[in-house]
């Protein structure tokens, strides 16, 4: 039996790399996370964008960082807690002669809590630069975990999923006139990932050869579907720039209207494919001198999306306002990874298809008495994803938002925010044919809980 390159075809880094922009976070559609304010996760993250009192502006909405008047600091924490649950089955070696079902269980809970901090500071300068106000912040723009059972029915398709970015966002505002403000700011994103999925070489190689498997005993033959399974892994990183425009304008003292606009950022993520293989697959690719699956580096390109976000917010008392968020997510940049060898060689082209996204939300807030604020709302947020080339690892799908929140003003200086949401996901159908030639068919449903905190210092 010789097997040859040309005919094992696994693309497993295909399936590990494309999965860096794959696998959806809890809070938001895609792979977003929108937590940098627990303010604003207590609106349902309405009026992120004419936001008063917080200093998460400055990755939100630059131009309304006028809206604080002193220096302030900003710590944000939400601990995102996700629920999933899978349904369904599939086929091993799909479509040959020594088709099976799938073995292994629905994969357990694949969701763990995660929390998502974000650090904000605003300066406002003094003098004969009264008019322009400097800000700073740290926060994760995108990513979340997901971590499958070993050995569940869909391994093929994913086990572990991480995905890391941390930005630093440098903004500055200029206040034109008492009610116009213009802001820009520069994104510094680092982007990490971890991935793995187990391999059917089994499978692979009674393609090549079904001798081997279809013997007159199959169940004692050294090779076959689900027989020889083995793991890739695949890490990898980068370093992008972007950049945040925005302006807000306060027609009167009591209507704010806010706009912004967040760049693409592009990575090259760089890294390393590792492959573990049982020792008699890896005795005969060895002897057939087939290298495809041998360790070494890889990548693919990677961009995060561009974001527009308009936010309206009206006072209708002294105590009480409503706000509200219109977010356009360009999900249009994440049609297809080409997968590549640190040499340039094509390995693969993993197919998303993805379409822009919208998110709408309306909150408000009531101001009890000048030590505490109530608040709350609810948000529909629309998934990028299709039902043609919906993953495991993205099991995605229109969000529906419910939002509480409240602040603690403990003195002139220091106050404190707590929020709690809900998220409901809409159940996503999954029908999907792995690198390893397995079907996955069978259905999620999930949800997720966010609990914030944060504090704020007014010096």
């Amino acid at each position: 039996m010789q097997p040859s390159h040309r005919y094992i075809r696994l693309t497993a880094i295909a399936l590990g790399v494309a999965g860096v922009i794959s696998f959806g976070s809890a809070s938001a559609t895609g792979f977003q996370i929108r937590e940098n304010s627990v303010k604003n996760q207590g609106r349902a993250f309405a009026g992120s964008a004419v936001a008063e009192k917080d200093a998460s502006v400055v990755s939100n909405n630059p131009a309304a960082m006028v809206n604080l008047d002193t220096t302030t600091v900003r710590v944000d924490v939400t601990a995102i807690d996700l629920t999933a649950k899978f349904s369904g089955g599939g086929t091993a070696a799909a479509g040959s002669p020594l088709a099976r079902p799938l073995t292994g269980g629905n994969g357990g809970d694949p969701g763990d809590v995660t929390a998502v901090p974000a650090m904000s500071i605003v300066v406002p300068l003094s003098g004969s630069f009264e008019k322009l106000t400097l800000g700073a912040q740290l926060s994760a723009p995108f990513g979340l975990k997901t971590e499958y059972e070993n050995g569940w029915v869909g391994r093929y398709n994913a086990l572990e999923s991480e995905v890391k970015t941390i930005d630093l966002t440098l903004s500055a505002a200029v206040k034109l006139t008492d009610r116009f403000s213009v802001g820009a700011g520069f994104i510094y994103e680092r982007a990490e990932a971890t991935l793995t999925n187990a391999v059917d070489f089994g499978s692979a190689i009674c393609r090549v050869s079904p001798a081997a498997c279809l013997t007159p005993n199959p169940v004692a033959a050294p090779f076959g579907p689900q027989k020889n399974d083995g793991t890739v892994k695949v890490k990898g990183d980068d370093n992008g720039i972007g950049w945040i425009l925005g302006f807000q304008w306060k027609p009167t003292d009591r209507l704010s209207i806010g706009y912004s606009h967040r760049s693409e950022i592009d990575h090259e993520l760089e890294g390393t494919v590792t492959f573990t293989k049982p020792g008699n697959v890896s005795a005969l690719l060895g002897a057939a001198r087939i290298t495809q699956y041998d360790t070494g580096p890889g990548g693919a390109k990677l961009t995060t999306p561009s974001t527009d976000t308009l936010s309206v917010s009206y006072a209708f008392s002294d105590q009480f306002r409503m706000m509200f968020d219109a977010q356009k997510t360009d999900w249009h940049s994440l049609q297809s990874v080409n997968i590549v060898r640190a040499n340039g060689t094509p390995v693969a082209s993993e197919q998303f298809q993805w379409d822009d996204s919208m998110m709408y939300a309306l909150g408000a807030e009531y101001d009890l008495n000048d030590r505490f604020t109530l608040r709350g709302g609810v948000a529909k947020d629309e998934t990028p994803t299709n039902d043609t080339h919906r993953t495991p690892r993205l099991p995605d799908n229109d969000r529906t938002l419910y939002s509480v929140g409240l602040t603690w003003n403990a003195n002139e200086h220091i106050s404190v925010d707590a929020a709690y949401t809900r998220i409901q996901i809409d159940s996503p159908d999954v029908n999907v044919v792995s690198t390893s030639g397995s079907t996955l068919v069978g259905k999620f449903k999930g949800h997720a809980d966010l609990f914030g905190i944060a504090a704020q210092y007014k010096f």
